[in-house]
């Protein structure tokens, strides 16, 4: 039996309960939240229609600290909230909230008697409950763990800031800090040795010797021993200083033969910078002149059981090349470069085709004349500012922002700034998301410095335009995978800097804190005048942005929205380029391949191998200790490798129908004129009665929340027509990371293969391939899918019914807007056209079996979650209904459970259930569809509940008023058919559901490891108490969220599984030269290679579930979670 500690104030979290003793705590814990809510609404009546001059949370000129209010802190108080002295809205009363605080306190009172008597009955339960209750962990564990994720980030946020200090020069400041951290015994505790070598380092340039025999005993009095860092600037600065004995030099080589290290480690393990490793070797050479360093060969090889093969037996192995000379891909990566380093990229919108009007001519002059009189302004208020924290005397040991406000020019950030007022949507954004991102891009902007001044370009440059050599058509065959070939050309150009810097990325708090000191410039600097508009005499100037707080739900959330005036210069300008930061756009030549969990995808811009939820840290350090990596790394590099090229007809077409009025049916968003109109009218008329007053303020509301809506769909389409325009006669790539679950995705946001119909119907693979013998046919089957019909239907009947519409095929293909228009009411509308078109103009090709088509075509899963579930348990009906078995006609999951939805309400109509009748003949596929889908990935029945509503409500023939009654009723019977049709699945998803269950009421989050040996972990937190205070208070909280955890462990599972399987099937279709891409469960290849890739991702999937998977899962989570031997009760059936 294993006992775990349990706090009294938690035990109700694991004792059982009667449901109205959890209903009636539930209710008044709500009670309290919007009590305390309104207050501090009522508080701070200026929610909406305040303005304000400035950030109400930031402080930055004074001290350069920043306290920045959680959305969901309940320390925002009204503290936070404008008091009588700051600006305010005309006729804004005082707020009298004594009715509120009256009855909060009676709620509060009433919640505390109920709670006392509880008390009585919870003490007497836990002695019962506490021998009973499975112990993953014990408390002892569970503080170490939290404990070593606050010192790491503590350690990062001091990395980072000494960097900063160091790349700025700094030097003195970093010095001081250092010193003030090592002099306390409680600020020395979080500091390790690689803190301590970022002034070993900065001294071993200078070749001060004696500076860094100083930080070694200061190492010493740490009780920190010098690592191969350490001692690799010792060398560093020996070899700097020509008057160096060489009995200095053997001393040092002596003392880390003692510590155990090697030179040889160093030379293979450190990271360089411009010439650090050329003074090392110099040291080494004065007394050893013949030392030439044995780099140690990293077996490329993979021991893991799924992948030990693919690594090993290579004979047959055919990689594919690029259809490219080396020269072109070399000249490919200058200009990749050149965009690289300028970090952003300015390109045409496709709105610039429409007439120039008077105003619009008059509106883009007084633009341009704005914001070069607010670049003028913020340039000097930088200044000042700066100015002002240089000179604030803050002791040592204090953080501030001061030196990263010192990593770039000025003009840099003033730059950053106007972008995002560029880019600002009229609704506002939240100011955690501005902070945010303006903080990013500084930091990518501070990488590219970093880059320049290490010197790494001409080595990055030499070695990629070696690395061509694997790709190009023009060259040899190489039998290795392209991150072996990188790292293989690495080892042989080892002189000069390392490409992988190891600096230290920045915590979310430090991005947070800089982007908020630059929203807090904007707002309280930049002005226009009142009157710019409709001159008048009375000139007055006016903040363009303020600062505005409202309320989601209970939580409190700061906006930053622009002036109405501002806006509308914008809209009316419709400025005809767009600027985008430089990773928004594909690349120009093919990715960097991914070598490490720090180096891969772009030339210089960083990227995060694993995206992460803001502020966790855990990913990066789990994947940093990771040794089993190379089957991820290079299935995102067989992704990325893929090029692509632009349908241009295609794209022509959409573009015009975006220049036009768009079409809700096509999904193309209308312009803005097209949203509707604001009503406007007085709340103070007496001639409009309550409940008219009341109807037109909701019409108001839905009105903002539409007209919002509309702008942000018409932006997104926006801003990918115009990046697929200016790339339209270009080849290019989509370099891809993962999420914490290993789904893979492509890095530029706006445009890729993972977007909406009309983007995928753009793209078509750079390379063309001949259809072959079965390529039309393939091509036709596509399109059948793409439409929607025949689900039931198998392949060849697919086939045969394409050859039946050939006629309104060719019809699509030659008059898309003026023909029968079939096309548009296909499922995928766009993809449609686009495939009629590639069939179209093979049919009329002297020979099709020799047309070379570029078209992707799809094979998409068959429910592919309830398919891992199925194989997991073994379950033979539920793997026949999701085409895991062989059968003369494709089953269709969604037909079937909407067919035994149809039998139970058949049966309950005949019993006379009212309900039931009122459903006869509007059950369909589509009504089940979505939550027969989306129950393997944890949909609960409200859930499921509200998406079934949805459909019923689209169904116009319909009766509304039953819509209510039918949906809780069909979900229930689609929970109950999909029990019986997949029996094996929810006794899998009970098990995991109840194991994430102990392991967060630990106190940990859950970890596993996926069968290719990537580590997941859930990143899932409460951020309720979750503060920033300036840069010594680190932005985390290790309050997991222990519903979530436990919910999000079964679907998350399986999304990992699903990616292992893709991974697999990734490297497999490259080990046989084929092109392959994927969505997820969707994958992609040419129509001649269709056969083969289905080949290959039938025999991976056997091969991922012949392995003992959840087996193993279950070994894992024991050895990690558990201190002891299970209780008999816990032992776990697999």
């Amino acid at each position: 039996m294993i006992y775990c500690h349990i706090d009294i104030l938690n035990v109700s979290f694991g004792l059982p309960r009667k449901e109205d003793g959890k209903k009636r705590v539930l209710e008044q814990s709500q009670l309290l939240d919007v009590l305390e809510a309104r207050i501090l609404q009522l508080q701070s009546d200026v929610v909406v229609d305040v303005q304000h001059a400035k950030v109400q949370f930031v402080n930055a000129h004074s001290s350069g600290k920043v306290k920045v209010a959680s959305d969901r802190d309940p320390k925002s108080t009204p503290s936070d909230i404008p008091k009588s002295g700051k600006t305010v809205a005309k006729g804004a009363s005082d707020p009298k909230p004594s009715r509120w605080m009256e009855k909060l306190t009676n709620e509060k009172k009433n919640l505390k008697k109920w709670q006392h008597k509880k008390k009585d009955h919870l003490q007497k339960s836990l002695g019962q409950t506490v021998s009973q209750l499975t112990s993953l962990s014990n408390p002892e564990r569970l503080q170490e763990d939290n404990g070593e994720i606050e010192s790491g980030e503590t350690q990062q946020n001091i990395r980072s800031y000494l960097e900063a200090c160091v790349f700025a020069g700094h030097i003195e400041k970093a010095h001081r800090f250092l010193l003030s951290q090592h002099r306390l015994m409680k600020r020395r505790r979080p500091l390790n040795t690689d803190i301590y070598n970022i002034m070993i380092r900065v001294w071993a340039k200078k070749g001060a010797l004696n500076q860094i025999g100083r930080v070694f005993i200061m190492l010493e009095d740490a009780g920190l021993k010098p690592n191969l860092g350490s001692y690799c600037y010792a060398l560093e600065c020996m070899g700097r200083n020509p008057d160096c004995s060489p009995k200095t030099i053997i001393r040092c080589l002596n003392q880390m033969e003692e510590d155990g290290l090697s030179v040889d480690d160093v030379f293979s393990q450190c990271s360089f910078r411009e010439d650090e490793r050329d003074m090392v070797l110099k040291a080494m050479h004065i007394v050893e002149p013949d030392y030439q360093p044995r780099l140690s060969m990293t077996t490329d090889g993979c021991s893991l059981p799924l992948v030990e093969d693919f690594y090993k037996q290579r004979a047959d192995h055919r990689y594919p090349k690029l259809d490219f000379s080396q020269m072109d891909l070399q000249e490919r990566f200058k200009r990749q470069l050149s965009i690289e380093e300028a970090s952003t990229i300015t390109i045409d919108s496709v709105e610039a085709s429409k007439p120039i009007t008077k105003n619009m001519a008059r509106m883009r002059q007084l633009l341009a004349d704005q914001r070069a009189q607010w670049q003028k302004i913020l340039l000097q208020a930088l200044r000042e500012s700066k100015m002002i924290l240089a000179n604030t005397n803050t002791k040592d040991y204090r953080l501030n922002l001061y030196p990263y406000l010192c990593l770039l020019e000025d003009k840099d950030y003033v730059d950053i700034m106007i972008q995002s007022i560029a880019n600002m949507s009229p609704s506002g954004e939240s100011l955690k998301v501005l902070a945010k991102d303006l903080g990013n891009r500084v930091y990518t902007k501070y990488c590219v410095r970093q880059k320049h001044q290490n010197q790494i370009l001409e080595k990055l440059g030499n070695i990629y335009n070696a690395y061509t050599e694997l790709l190009a058509k023009d060259t040899k065959e190489f039998g290795l995978l392209p991150r072996e070939h990188w790292c293989q050309l690495e080892k042989e150009q080892s002189s000069g800097p390392t490409l992988e810097g190891g600096e230290t990325n920045w915590l979310y708090s430090v991005t947070l804190e800089l982007g908020t000191y630059m929203v807090d410039l904007m707002v309280k600097s930049l002005k226009i005048s009142g009157d710019i508009l409709n001159p008048a005499y009375d000139k007055k100037l006016i903040p363009i942005l303020y600062h505005m707080y409202a309320f989601r739900s209970t939580r409190q959330i700061g906006f930053i929205k622009p002036h109405p005036i501002l806006t509308q210069i914008q809209q009316e300008a419709m400025e005809t380029k767009l600027t985008f930061d430089s990773y928004v756009m594909p690349m120009l030549c093919p990715p960097v391949p991914w070598s490490s969990i720090k180096f891969g995808a772009y030339l210089l811009t960083p990227t995060k191998l694993m995206r992460t939820v803001e502020g966790a840290t855990q990913h990066d350090t789990l994947l940093e200790k990771c040794q089993t990596l190379h089957p991820v790394l290079d299935s995102l590099n067989q992704l990325g490798n893929c090029a692509w090229k632009i349908n241009k007809p295609l794209l022509d077409i959409i573009i015009s129908i975006f220049n036009d009025r768009g079409s809700d049916k096509l999904d193309i968003p209308p312009p803005l004129s097209e949203a509707p109109k604001m009503p406007h009218f007085n709340p103070q008329d007496p001639t409009l009665t309550s409940s008219e007053k009341a109807h037109l303020k909701r019409e108001a509301v839905n009105a903002r929340r539409k007209y919002s809506e509309m702008y942000s769909l018409r932006m997104s389409s926006l801003y990918k027509l115009s990046i697929a325009n200016h790339m339209r006669d270009e080849i290019f790539w989509f370099p891809h990371s993962m999420d914490f679950r290993g789904r893979t995705y492509p890095c530029p946001p706006y445009f890729n293969h993972l977007g909406s119909d009309v983007a995928r119907a753009i793209l078509v693979f750079a390379e063309g391939k001949p259809l072959g013998p079965k390529g039309l046919d393939w091509l036709k089957i596509h399109l059948v899918n793409l439409t929607g019909l025949k689900k039931r239907e198998s392949l060849q009947g697919r086939l045969e019914y394409a050859n039946t519409i050939m006629e309104d095929i060719l019809d699509a293909a030659d008059n898309p807007l003026n023909g029968n228009k079939w096309w548009m009411n296909a499922d995928e509308p766009w993809q449609a056209l686009a495939c009629c078109t590639e069939i179209a103009n093979a049919v009329r090709s002297p020979d099709p079996t020799q047309f070379i088509s570029h078209f992707p075509v799809h094979q998409d899963g068959s429910c592919n979650g309830l398919q891992h579930y199925a194989a997991l348990g073994r379950d033979v009906i539920g793997a026949t209904s999701v085409n895991l078995m062989p059968c003369e006609v494709p089953q269709d999951v969604y037909s079937g459970v909407a067919q035994q939805v149809e039998e139970f309400r058949a049966r309950d109509a005949a019993s006379g259930m009212k309900i039931a009748q009122v459903l006869e003949g509007f059950i369909s596929r589509k009504v089940v569809k979505q939550t027969v889908m989306t129950v393997v990935y944890g949909v609960t029945r409200y859930g499921g509940r509200l998406q079934i509503e949805k459909r019923l409500k689209e169904i116009d023939e319909f009766p509304k008023e039953h819509v209510w009654d039918a949906s809780h009723y069909l979900v229930r019977l689609v929970f109950s058919g999909l029990k019986e049709m997949f029996t094996g699945t929810r006794e899998i998803q009970d098990w995991l559901t109840e194991s994430a269950r102990l392991i967060s009421k630990s106190g940990h989050t859950v970890e596993w490891l996926t069968p290719l040996g990537l580590p997941v972990v859930q990143p899932y937190r409460r951020t309720r108490h979750q503060v920033v205070t300036g840069l010594n208070c680190l932005m985390t909280s290790h309050d997991w969220n222990t519903v979530k955890q436990k919910n999000a462990f079964p679907p998350n599972f399986i999304h990992s599984l699903d990616s292992t399987h893709m991974m697999l099937t990734a490297l497999h279709c490259y080990s046989a030269g084929l092109t392959f891409v994927s969505v997820h469960d969707c994958f992609w290849t040419h129509a001649l290679t269709v056969d083969t890739m289905n080949k290959v991702c039938r025999e991976q999937f056997v091969n991922l579930h012949s392995q003992p998977i959840l087996k193993e899962l279950s070994k894992f989570l024991l050895e990690k979670y558990c201190d002891g031997p299970l209780s008999e009760g816990t032992h776990i059936k697999l």
